[in-house]
């Protein structure tokens, strides 16, 4: 405020001293030099105390130097010519709206090494629903012997499937290929020979069809399970902070079956990378190649969950087996009861990763299947179908 008290040396009774000075009228105070003299006084302490993020007018405004914290991140690197092809690719069928069938249905893809033992369970949540669900057989090794009409000559083309290979990708990239071939196939479902339904048809087929999104599994590792079976050899497409794991159990959209069957570029980074023994390490493909796959080009699309349960509780390499004596109501309605999924690291400290399960934004059940159930308790599950599908 220096400059003002500067302004009013000389003030009217000095000026009135003056010989021979004519009769003035009192002065009046100029208030828009004040006015403008406060706003450059603020203007000055502003950029004092907050100084602005440009070179040059940091070094006019701040008194207290230049620190560039704030400098924008190194660029993102430069995409091979192969990655934008992919890209492009993907872009253009995630940005074309869906077209609505008139008869949509779901696809139901089963992947068996051969019998169905849970046929006549299915067959009876199928009852009385024809025309809104398709369902499609891969058997790797035996040709099953079918007691029911919507499994009779659904079986596919099939080839051999070794557990933790490669070859369990294609069983279920040959499944989508098939089940994309009928237009009215509008979501698709992998399920297991060990698989049952939790819910009745109608509760299955409102929850899949009305979802805004694909439930496909995905979380990240930091454990030797996750993190520690990713190769460089995936560089410069694939990078560790991109690396997802999940289970192998998804349903998902037309649009994101599509693109499963249009990449070429990152399953081809899973085959020869994501095997036993690469870089010493027992990568398992079925395990690692959707959930990264999708964290990459739609993240935004997948709910990061399955809806299929299974019990891992033993914390074994493969999960819990239901025998006929585990299977009872309560049991059923405990797994339909669950609204929190759960993902376990493999690291030593083994974090319990929990989030609630949403479906279009609301709190839901998480699971419409479960596995894996022994086929000594068909029996079982068939009397109490009726009963806890309606929970």
């Amino acid at each position: 405020m220096k400059s003002v008290k500067a302004w009013r040396v000389g003030n009217v009774g000095d000026l009135q001293i003056l010989p021979g000075s004519r009769h003035r009228p009192h002065l009046k105070r100029p208030m828009w030099i004040i006015v403008l003299v406060t706003m450059v006084v603020l203007f000055l302490v502003c950029a004092y105390m907050y100084p602005p993020h440009t070179r040059g007018a940091c070094y006019v405004f701040s008194s207290r130097g230049c620190k560039f914290e704030w400098l924008p991140p190194s660029p993102v690197r430069e995409l091979t010519d192969n990655e934008i092809a992919s890209r492009v690719v993907i872009r253009d069928i995630l940005n074309t709206p869906a077209v609505r069938s008139k008869n949509s249905k779901v696809a139901f893809l089963f992947l068996t090494p051969g019998p169905l033992p849970f046929e006549k369970l299915w067959d009876k949540f199928f009852h009385g629903h024809e025309g809104r669900f398709s369902v499609y057989v891969h058997a790797s090794r035996d040709k099953p012997v079918h007691f029911s009409r919507y499994f009779i000559n659904r079986e596919i083309r099939s080839e051999q499937v070794v557990w933790g290979r490669i070859s369990m990708v294609d069983a279920e990239r040959r499944l989508l290929a098939n089940a994309l071939k009928d237009p009215d196939n509008q979501h698709f479902v992998l399920l297991s020979d060990s698989c049952v339904p939790l819910h009745d048809f109608d509760y299955v087929y409102n929850y899949l069809m009305y979802s805004n999104m694909s439930f496909i599994d995905c979380f990240e590792d930091p454990g030797p399970h996750g993190n520690g079976r990713y190769s460089e050899r995936m560089l410069p497409e694939v990078e560790l902070k991109d690396f997802r794991k999940g289970a192998q159990w998804f349903t998902m959209k037309r649009q994101h079956a599509l693109i499963v069957m249009a990449d070429s570029l990152y399953y081809s980074k899973f085959r020869d990378y994501c095997k036993h023994g690469v870089d010493g390490k027992n990568c398992i493909a079925d395990e690692h190649y959707l959930p990264t796959f999708f964290h990459m080009i739609d993240p935004g699309g997948i709910a990061n969950r399955s809806v299929t349960h299974v019990d891992w509780s033993e914390r074994k390499w493969h999960p819990k087996s239901y025998k006929r004596s585990d299977v009872s109501y309560d049991l059923l309605k405990n797994i339909t009861s669950v609204y929190l999924s759960e993902h376990v690291t493999s690291d030593e400290q083994r974090t319990v990763l929990m989030r609630p399960c949403l479906w279009n934004g609301i709190r839901r059940p998480c699971y419409l299947f479960a596995r894996k159930f022994r086929p000594d308790t068909l029996d079982n599950l068939l009397n109490l179908f009726s009963n806890y599908t309606t929970l």
